[in-house]
């Protein structure tokens, strides 16, 4: 096990109604202005917008709207929200929605107290602890962002996508009902359990031996997302379902299921230089073409954990050839994807062979050269692993 740090400073309301709670528990936290930040209209028109300005208005909150975060989140609307933190002197981030709403909010809490342009962490990576507090309402389970130190937000003027880590950005309260969830579109849910299990995917392979406490809960959670998939995109109103979803979205991006190990994040970055590109490709169909394009390409960087994988989630038997059953384990990840709707190729998504040479120079920015744990990738590499997902 390799030395690590573990932050968790995030207060879970979980349940039932547990949106109703919003005011009181913020109040108790002292907060006098809040900048209630959402996406689209279906939270405003489901009356969770109305309902959460309600429990403010009852303990005497003050709120400042800013609505119309779009999948993939765009730094202009974060600059806007940075703005009417300053000018109105907002004290709390209260994000209502899934990982698009909750990665700006994070990028509004960290540019709030910042004389300069918020992208400038994204692009230096430098830590700062003047972070406004966040709140948050999660409607939809995926990217863990509720409980994460890290935000992704898109640039469209530069065409990039950029990342940024740092545990003053962990979210101080989460309120997670998941009876918000039952009206997700399907492709929508898909998604969500797509990115949740790449999370853990990214966490499990990585240039690291054993580490059994770290992996049995990283397989128990792969092996609980592909138990539960069925029946929430079968029965989206099945309340134990969507409950051990939405919680275990969270456990798998909180940071529990990687630590003592180095983690990878290579399919990450390269899905993400394709929603940079092209901000319509949703983040878990993205990574549903990729994980099993890069699993090809480094699986005989360490076979064996691929066929451990393989045996563990999805109760593969061993053959012998532990090769053959390293590519039975990716085949089976891609079958699992493809269940629940997901793209396959890259061919789904319009992305095309010429498309390639656009997503390097920006990709070698991001992730420097070589990038990756499990194996060391070059640009060549990426090249490749792009080809194998046409």
């Amino acid at each position: 096990m390799e030395n690590f740090e573990f932050v968790s400073p995030t207060h879970f309301v979980f349940g039932k109604g547990a949106e109703e709670q919003v005011g009181s528990k913020l109040a108790e936290c002292g907060a006098r202005t809040v900048l209630l930040h959402f996406g689209g209209q279906s939270a405003v028109k489901s009356g969770l917008i109305d309902r959460v300005k309600a429990s403010l208005d009852a303990q005497g909150i003050k709120h400042v709207e800013l609505g119309g975060v779009r999948p993939n989140p765009e730094i202009t609307l974060a600059r806007e929200g940075i703005a009417l933190c300053k000018e109105h002197d907002v004290d709390w981030v209260l994000a209502v929605g899934g990982g698009s709403v909750i990665d700006s909010a994070k990028a509004i809490a960290v540019g709030a107290h910042y004389d300069g342009d918020v992208w400038d962490f994204f692009e230096t990576k430098r830590p700062t602890d003047d972070v406004l507090p966040i709140a948050v309402v999660l409607t939809i389970p995926a990217a863990g962002s509720e409980a994460s130190k890290n935000t992704v937000v898109s640039n469209d003027a530069l065409q990039m996508k950029s990342g940024y880590a740092n545990n003053a950005q962990r979210p101080k309260l989460a309120f997670m009902n998941p009876e918000l969830t039952f009206t997700l579109p399907p492709f929508q849910t898909a998604a969500g359990l797509t990115d949740m299990f790449c999370h853990l995917l990214e966490r499990f392979f990585d240039d690291v031996g054993a580490v059994p406490v770290t992996d049995n809960l990283c397989l128990s959670l792969m092996k609980t997302v592909r138990a539960e998939a069925p029946r929430v995109m079968v029965d989206p109103e099945n309340y134990d379902a969507r409950a051990n979803v939405m919680w275990a979205g969270m456990l798998c991006h909180q940071g529990l299921a990687g630590v003592g190990r180095h983690e990878d994040w290579a399919t990450h970055g390269l899905e993400h230089e394709l929603s940079a590109l092209y901000p319509e490709i949703t983040h878990g169909a993205g990574l549903a073409v990729m994980f099993p394009a890069w699993m090809e390409f480094v699986y005989d960087a360490n076979p064996a954990r691929f066929a451990y994988y393989g045996r563990e989630v999805f109760g593969l038997a061993p053959t012998g050839d532990v090769n053959a059953d390293a590519l039975s384990a990716i085949d089976e990840t891609r079958s699992f994807f493809a269940s629940l709707g997901m793209p396959i190729t890259l061919a789904e998504l319009d992305v095309e062979e010429d498309d390639i040479e656009k997503l390097i120079p920006t990709l070698k920015e991001n992730k420097g050269e070589p990038f990756g744990s499990f194996k060391k990738l070059t640009m060549d590499d990426a090249r490749e692993i792009y080809r194998i997902a046409l």
